[in-house]
């Protein structure tokens, strides 16, 4: 498994008038924290497409257990917890600074050829990666 965590402070123009966070943000958020965790196992994001690899999301899924705030630092781990195929699979926790679980989710990408367009498997420089820095 590999886990990561990235702290988030909600800005004000990501609430609603009830100062809650919009629900369309959550997966912008999602994202910065997929960065961050290539990051943080040594590979920029922008390398991964470099290398002709993108990431489009095919599934997204996500359970609000409680609101997000204006100005609240929020806790995002995001997992991935099984070693990928044609597509690797992320899995959050969002905890607000009370530290209780606000939100749940995962997200599914695959992994797309750029140049030829064609969905393949995950490429070995990545996949390497992942296993160097697996976690059991």
């Amino acid at each position: 498994m590999i886990h990561t965590t990235h702290s988030i402070r909600v800005r004000y123009g990501e609430t609603d008038p009830m100062k809650y966070v919009y629900y369309g943000n959550y997966a912008e958020y999602f994202e910065v924290a997929r960065v961050e965790l290539f990051r943080g196992l040594g590979i920029p994001y922008d390398e991964i497409e470099n290398q002709g690899i993108w990431l489009p999301v095919s599934e997204y899924s996500i359970k609000y257990l409680k609101p997000a705030l204006y100005d609240q630092i929020l806790q995002i781990h995001t997992y991935i917890k099984k070693l990928p195929g044609v597509k690797i699979e992320f899995e959050y926790e969002i905890y607000n600074s009370s530290k209780q679980k606000i939100t749940e989710a995962k997200t599914t990408l695959f992994f797309l050829d750029s140049a030829k367009n064609k969905i393949i498997k995950c490429p070995d420089f990545l996949m390497d990666l992942l296993v160097k820095n697996w976690r059991t």
